[in-house]
């Protein structure tokens, strides 16, 4: 963001609630700063039920585009005017290109796992992974693998009166795709470690672990083995129970801020055409976290 807010400075923001812990304002704001880009980044605390009239308001001010959080990811499909495939298929927006009124729906979500995956030094391409999870973050990531070419997706979840919705959008993904997509039952141990020991990569994309219950763990140590990488999409605490355990033993690890931080780049380039400069962002908000 320029230190002058001029005329012509085109909005972009946030939609969500709460919003006001979000990094995003900090982020956006000093990528525009450093490339000299007149556009400034705000956060607004906007429920569903005020998402129509919102983005009926950020048309008409002709905002360049937004980011949103859930449950207004799911909510955002029905109002724009087109979906990216990726968008699509997960049935989820985060963020939205407006185009002189034509609203672009797009989610970023998977393509910073995938780069963060890709930063980390794993490689997933052609091979299996496992997934802990079916909310939304997990769907990104499972749509974005799968078109990436991941060659299996072993999805474990709780079983709950959604079971059958995650197995009809495995079944929808993998028509469509590629890739094999499997939803399991995160209580069978056994096949949890059968499953674990094909693959590659070990994502958990549930809450277990979060602040303030930092001792929770999504799965038993003696389920891990040192040729798997394992990450968390958690990145409060920096380094989970699960990431330290797994460590530990000799396995490769990283949390969610660098997927926290390549999702917002790959907004940054659909709205502005620039490429952000992630090293610097890095540096000055991501280090310290």
């Amino acid at each position: 963001m320029n230190t002058t807010i001029s005329g012509k400075t085109r909005l972009l923001c946030l939609l969500g609630s709460p919003v006001a812990h979000s990094k995003s304002p900090l982020m956006h704001n000093e990528a525009c700063r450093l490339l000299g880009l007149d556009y400034a980044y705000l956060a607004f605390d906007v429920k569903e039920a005020a998402l129509s009239a919102a983005v009926a308001g950020l048309k008409t001010m002709n905002a360049r585009g937004w980011n949103l959080t859930m449950p207004l990811k799911t909510a955002m499909v029905s109002l724009v005017d087109e979906l990216t495939p990726a968008a699509k298929l997960a049935q989820s927006v985060n963020t939205v290109i407006n185009d002189n009124g034509h609203l672009v729906g797009h989610t970023t979500d998977g393509i910073g796992f995938m780069r963060s995956v890709s930063d980390a030094g794993v490689s997933i391409i052609g091979k299996e992974i496992v997934l802990l999870g079916a909310g939304g973050a997990a769907t990104a990531i499972c749509v974005q693998a799968a078109l990436d070419g991941v060659s299996a997706i072993r999805i474990f979840r709780r079983k709950s009166a959604a079971w059958n919705d995650t197995v009809a959008f495995a079944s929808r993904i993998s028509s469509q795709t590629s890739c094999e997509i499997t939803v399991e039952d995160i209580a069978d141990s056994r096949l949890l470690s059968k499953r674990l020991s094909n693959a590659v990569l070990l994502v958990n994309a549930t809450n277990v672990g979060m602040s303030p219950n930092i001792d929770a763990t999504p799965l038993d140590q003696s389920l891990l083995y040192p040729e798997l990488a394992v990450t968390d999409i958690i990145y409060n605490p920096k380094q989970t129970r699960l990431l330290m355990e797994a460590s530990e033993i000799g396995c490769k690890t990283f949390n969610g801020l660098y997927m926290l931080l390549y999702q917002g780049a790959e907004s940054f380039q659909c709205w502005t055409g620039e490429e952000m400069p992630v090293e610097q962002i890095r540096i000055k908000f991501f280090n310290s976290l």
